[in-house]
């Protein structure tokens, strides 16, 4: 429980940014193999012999297919406790349950070079323990947003969980810059020191709900409550899962969730290899240039959130046409700038060009699959966000896969076509069905009073 004020603002300001730095740090040790991997690996030409590389510490012969597996490693574990994360978070709370787990795994971050002294298995094993630690991580904050965001200020809220991008866009030119100076030994030492001070001021500053925040004004938490009226309970309920199983609302946002995970993932694991190995960049580049990407997700999330919360504000559109809406820059487009990279992507700076555009559309997720658990069934929103992340998860296991079936051979930009072309349909066909079957509008299953209309509530069962 958090115990003193922080600086002069309101606590769901402190909220809020806590909830981006848990999200930047889980992402900082999700994503750091991606990029010192590449120091880690040696490479052969076809006659057998060491391809020259710079000492930046030991090397492993660790083929493309064993490089998938570890990079999938994390995933693997991630989808198992993303299921449970929720309701774990709606029933213990989730300061503790995100608290507890990321501190766990900035330990098995700092042992990772020497699980790699051991055996390429070893670095599976502690990458797929950091998943599944990790997965509760943004369930919890699934939870903490439904009890802290006012409804009007619910994109700007779910944007701050953005701070995953924004640990993306840190951790590989850091990783970079450590790599080429201390060996990547270090890239993951740098990376668990910032996971234990982050999580200290998370504890220091975060509590469950409003009610149990000790130094909140009585004026804001009222203000909170009465926001939030009866559509969000503070006693501990089992989610409806009967109900959730057989609604095509549900299903909508987890097809659409899963499309925009694929796109977000496939970039994570492959952008560093590919401007590395394809493109050519040296790490550093490599490092700071698939960031691109990601600083304009995160800018163009809280910007593609702030319009969506005025919108509401003014109650232009209905909840359920701003989230289809909100679909065309989140998904759509992505997609169509994939289709131009698979076609016309042949200039190493086009190429970064292009990846940059698609990735910062895809910001405006905040306002459509990221948001739209928090519509349906505010009570348990940590429990759908986990399952529908659970599935999500499984573009993170293969598309590494992919693009080693795709790449095992020759490894150059016309290998890549169908691989983008993949994640162009992956992105383009959710949105689609979402248009169809998708909603914004409290379901029954919600299981508490709503002060929402009563033709807002609906029940749409499959």
């Amino acid at each position: 429980m958090a115990v003193m004020p922080c600086f002069c603002v309101p606590k769901r300001v402190n909220v809020a940014i806590m909830l981006f730095m848990m999200c930047l740090v889980n992402y900082m040790m999700r994503v750091n193999l991606s990029i010192n991997i590449i120091a880690m690996v040696e490479e052969r030409y076809e006659n057998g012999t060491i391809v020259e590389k710079p000492d930046y510490g030991n090397r492993y012969e660790w083929s493309q297919q064993d490089q998938a597996l570890l990079l999938g490693g994390y995933f693997y574990g991630y989808m198992i406790t993303s299921l449970p994360g929720g309701t774990l978070a709606e029933m213990l709370g989730g300061r503790n349950v995100a608290g507890y787990s990321c501190l766990a795994s900035a330990v098995l971050t700092a042992l990772t070079p020497l699980a790699a002294s051991w055996d390429k298995y070893a670095v599976f094993t502690i990458r797929f323990l950091i998943g599944l630690l990790s997965g509760v991580a943004y369930p919890c904050c699934h939870y903490l947003v439904s009890k802290w965001s006012p409804p009007d200020e619910k994109g700007k809220f779910v944007a701050s969980l953005m701070g995953g991008t924004f640990g993306t866009v840190v951790t590989w030119p850091l990783c970079g810059v450590i790599i080429e100076n201390l060996g990547w030994v270090w890239a993951f030492y740098v990376v668990a020191i910032i996971v234990f001070v982050v999580v200290g001021l998370w504890f220091y500053l975060i509590s469950d709900t409003p009610a149990e925040h000790s130094t909140i004004s009585l004026k804001e938490r009222e203000f909170i409550e009465n926001s939030l009226g009866a559509t969000v309970g503070n006693k501990p309920k089992w989610p409806p899962y009967r109900q959730l199983v057989v609604s095509m609302p549900f299903w909508a946002l987890t097809m659409l969730h899963y499309g925009s995970m694929w796109g977000l993932f496939f970039l994570i694991t492959a952008t560093p290899k590919f401007l590395s190995e394809v493109l050519g960049f040296d790490l550093s580049s490599a490092g700071i240039l698939s960031s691109l990407p990601h600083i304009a997700r995160l800018l163009a999330a809280f910007g593609f959130g702030a319009i969506a919360d005025w919108i509401r504000r003014k109650e232009w559109w209905t909840i359920t046409f701003i989230r289809k809406f909100f679909c065309i820059p989140s998904h759509i487009l992505p997609g169509v700038m994939l289709i131009v990279l698979a076609f016309f992507g042949r200039d190493p700076y086009v190429c970064v060009a292009i990846m940059t555009i698609s990735l910062g559309f895809n910001g405006a997720a905040t306002s459509s699959n990221l948001a739209n658990s928090q519509d349906l069934a505010p009570n348990f929103a940590g429990t759908m966000y986990g399952i529908i992340n659970c599935l999500g998860t499984t573009p993170g296991i293969f598309s590494p896969l992919i693009v080693a079936a795709f790449t095992s051979e020759t490894n150059t930009i016309d290998d890549w076509f169908w691989i983008f072309i993949i994640g162009a349909a992956a992105y383009i066909l959710p949105a689609i069905f979402f248009w169809f079957f998708g909603s914004g509008k409290i379901q029954k299953w919600n299981e508490v009073k709503t002060t929402e209309p009563s033709e807002d509530v609906v029940n749409t069962k499959l």
